[in-house]
């Protein structure tokens, strides 16, 4: 299993049989420029989700999740997920300067904010995620547990 495929323990609540979608599937998503609903992922049986989380994220592989998405569920009585513009240097693609989000957040939760080093030493999955957990909108309930498990001081 490569280092973006695994599934957080802040994510420990409902990975056990993976019924929601786990940031690792989410971040494969976002860089084929697929939109899939909850609806579309717990159509898909369990043996799909396993394998969708355990996917390999090289360009190539990533092209040919999202054709594999798109045809799985074209049958889907919910319809065919969406087509979006694949992620391109977003946020939580760069590493060298710490998103007006996560800072507002932090800010917003009292939180330590995370320094400009401490979100280069990332991987992109980590930034994934606490992009994510930041958006406008979101509850934020996992951000700070996000944080913590990240070795960043989210208390």
């Amino acid at each position: 299993m490569n280092r973006h495929s695994h599934c957080f323990g802040f994510e420990a609540d409902f990975v056990g049989e993976l019924r929601c979608i786990p940031m690792a599937v989410r971040r494969k998503l976002d860089l084929a420029g697929v939109k899939l609903r909850l609806n579309h992922w717990q159509g898909l049986s369990v043996a799909e989700r396993e394998r969708l989380l355990g996917w390999p994220d090289q360009p190539a592989a990533i092209a040919a999740l999202g054709h594999w998405l798109i045809e799985r569920t074209a049958a889907m009585p919910q319809g065919q997920a969406s087509l979006l513009e694949p992620a391109r240097a977003t946020s939580w693609q760069q590493g060298d300067q710490v998103p007006t989000v996560l800072a507002d957040s932090c800010e917003q939760l009292a939180l330590m904010p995370v320094s400009a080093e401490a979100w280069a030493a990332l991987d992109e999955l980590q930034r994934f995620a606490l992009i994510k957990l930041s958006h406008p909108g979101h509850e934020h309930r996992n951000l700070p547990g996000a944080l913590r498990e990240f070795g960043l001081n989210g208390s």
